[in-house]
């Protein structure tokens, strides 16, 4: 502990660590393959990202995170769990991916649950925004997918619209999580009879 903050530099699947100008990374470098990559975005203490990366394991999976504790929490039971196709970042999503992802280097996007800013005055904060669009498609290789789903039915309601009028996009079976890969927070609202919205789209090829 520093500064009463855990110390997830410590963990050498933290890959960055809240640097203000991230590098690009470089990916079959860190992983030290060069199997695919997955990217969840958004990734929390881990749930799902550690289950999906253990059910594959010649799958690469990066987890990009912003709050510290919870990016402290998935490395460690990484660690624990010796699930070493796994790499984590703490960095602010729309900055980290511009920065650290090559181009065509993904080949699937999760973003599960992000904070719906519901408040009308909030709504611009909202993270699938036609510029985060423009950047996860350049970072997909083609054919790659992007995979949503919310909770909250008016974020649900515009991200499908938003999928459906993008032309470099067309849209796939929504992605359905198995028990073990469901996030905390989908625990939480399907305790509370939430109902869960799914979308998923897949890039063209040019």
């Amino acid at each position: 502990m520093r500064n009463n903050q855990p110390d997830i530099t410590k963990f050498q699947n933290v890959v960055i660590s809240n640097e203000e100008a991230p590098p690009e990374l470089q990916v079959s470098s860190i992983y030290g393959n060069h199997n695919p990559l997955e990217v969840d975005i958004g990734s929390g203490k881990g749930r799902f990202l550690l289950a999906r990366a253990n059910g594959h394991p010649t799958t690469n999976y990066l987890g990009i995170e912003r709050q510290l504790g919870r990016v402290y929490r998935a490395a460690k039971k990484a660690t624990h769990l010796n699930i070493e196709n796994v790499k984590l970042c703490r960095v602010e999503a729309m900055v980290g991916l511009s920065a650290i992802l090559p181009n065509e280097s993904v080949t699937t996007f999760y973003i599960f649950f992000p904070d719906p800013w519901p408040k009308r005055r909030h709504l611009q904060r909202r993270l699938v925004s036609p510029p985060f669009l423009d950047l996860l498609h350049s970072k997909l290789i083609p054919k790659g997918c992007i995979h949503f789903a919310t909770d909250h039915q008016d974020y649900a309601d515009v991200v499908g619209e938003r999928f459906a009028a993008d032309a470099r996009f067309k849209s796939t079976t929504a992605f359905q999580p198995t028990e073990d890969e469901r996030t905390d927070f989908e625990l939480i609202f399907t305790g509370q009879n939430k109902t869960i919205s799914r979308y998923s789209i897949q890039k063209r090829q040019a």
